[in-house]
């Protein structure tokens, strides 16, 4: 039986009496499509949902990926990156069902409260915000050091933060996805040109006497390491439910999965490849750091735009969960209130000051970002998915028959949420391995606990003070 016939459900309307009583505000669609309301919410094309995807996930994460293949070869690179792809496919339909049969489901929270109840909710809200403001706070990041590169450090980068952050904020604003789409479409725009602009530098200044491999022999914890890259370039799922909330046709969202998938697959294996074989071994990461300067600076430059644009769409996703948690079927959501427009401007600038705050404030932010993300977009992006099959089928195909019957889509669900938890545990042991290396100095070992080598790595001076530049 193919994955598509397994991940095919009938409409809830269809199992109205055995479906899961918990959840009543999931039965009503969460956005109101009427003509006589201030704020239309329901505008978003398949075409345009698909830019936002790619604009969202295609973004400063494909610079590290020339550096994992470096780490492990070209072979077992490249096949992950497509294995990843067609796997985050898969996971996508599984996510676009879930819809579709929860009409009311806006975010991962309200998926937490169909699948686990109000504990659910909470924890998967929760780990949405924080995965979306560490996102951010990556972005911002990004945007710094291509000011810096195009500055010629010639202001400090605390500074560059900030004024990055004051423009993502401003970009938040926009109460709807709809308004920003022609944003996603420059966006998108901005990085393939980035991408192709960072291959054609790579290869007019390919490194001399570069060594290029099919395979690196490695240790799992390095090889893990490496390929966190590749792994986390394809998380953001945790967007998927707001941006199909917002669509004139849901229904449609599945051809956004495609194109987004598609073109990030391709786009990914293309890139590092390129990159890779003109610049060897020795690729940084982020790549564009091994290009010639005026190269760097061309790259960051055109890149920039995506950096802004994806740091917005993420502060406006923890943002519109927070402010539909607040006002879900009231009149602050569809009209222009006084008191509906005061609490986005708050949560679209308390996500940006959060997203600021921790770039400049924690100095070992980077390697934060590597646990944040293993923590919550190793569960959003492929395990929950898993949980998503298994709900439905049992809730409303007639439970643990429909189970059985199905045994082969039970099969893929089980691997899928196995597949989550392996690399969740793993990428947090990697990440937080990593981390403490990264800023201990030589001498120390992993010898006691991460608490102790981080007090360690302060008392040593090798981590850097908060807001400096």
């Amino acid at each position: 039986m193919s994955i598509s016939d397994e991940t095919k459900f009938p409409g809830k309307e269809a199992y109205g009496d055995v479906f899961d009583q918990r959840e009543p505000i999931q039965e009503q669609d969460v956005f109101s499509d009427e003509d006589s309301h201030d704020i239309q919410y329901k505008t978003l094309s398949w075409q345009f949902t698909a830019l936002l995807m790619i604009s969202e996930i295609v973004s400063n994460g494909m610079l590290s990926l020339p550096n994992a293949m470096a780490a492990v070869g070209i072979v077992p690179a490249l096949i992950l990156t497509i294995f990843l792809g067609i796997f985050g496919l898969f996971t996508a339909k599984l996510l676009v069902d879930f819809k579709l049969n929860h009409p009311g489901v806006h975010n991962m929270g309200d998926a937490g409260y169909v699948l686990f109840g109000p504990i659910g909710r909470e924890i998967l809200s929760a780990g949405t915000i924080v995965f979306a403001i560490f996102a951010a706070g990556a972005e911002l990041l990004s945007g710094q050091q291509a000011l810096s590169t195009l500055s010629d450090n010639g202001l400090c980068a605390v500074w560059l933060v900030i004024i990055f952050a004051g423009a993502t904020f401003l970009l938040t604003l926009p109460r709807t996805l709809g308004q920003l789409s022609w944003l996603g479409f420059g966006s998108v725009a901005l990085i393939f040109f980035c991408g192709l602009l960072a291959m054609v530098g790579a290869g007019l200044n390919p490194v001399p006497g570069r060594v290029v491999q099919a395979t690196v022999p490695t240790t799992f914890y390095e090889a893990f390491l490496a390929i966190t890259g590749p792994v986390f370039a394809y998380a953001g799922h945790f967007m998927f439910f707001i941006l199909i909330s917002e669509m004139r046709k849901p229904q449609d969202a599945m051809k956004a999965a495609w194109c987004l998938q598609g073109f990030a697959t391709v786009f990914y294996s293309v890139f590092s490849v390129v990159v890779y074989v003109y610049l060897g071994s020795t690729v940084a990461s982020p790549a564009l750091f091994s290009l010639p300067p005026i190269w760097a600076k061309a790259t960051f430059g055109i890149g920039l735009g995506n950096f802004l644009m994806t740091g917005a769409l993420c502060v406006h996703t923890a943002a519109k969960l927070v402010f539909i948690r607040f006002f879900r079927h009231t009149r602050h959501v569809y009209s222009h209130t006084a008191l509906g427009w005061l609490v986005w401007v708050a949560l679209c600038l308390g996500g940006t000051a959060a997203a600021c705050i921790l770039a400049i404030a924690v100095p070992i932010f980077s390697d934060l970002i590597g646990i944040a993300a293993a923590l919550f977009a190793a569960w959003y992006t492929y395990g929950l998915a898993g949980f998503f099959w298994l709900h439905d089928v049992y809730h409303l195909q007639g439970g643990a028959r429909a189970l059985r019957r199905r045994w082969l889509g039970t099969v893929l669900a089980v691997l899928t949420i196995l597949a989550g938890a392996f690399i969740c545990v793993a990428g947090t042991w990697v990440s937080i391995k990593v981390g403490f290396l990264s800023c201990a100095p030589l001498g120390v070992r992993l010898l006691g606990g991460g608490v102790q080598l981080i007090v360690d790595a302060y008392k040593a001076g090798v981590v850097g003070k908060p807001f400096t530049c």
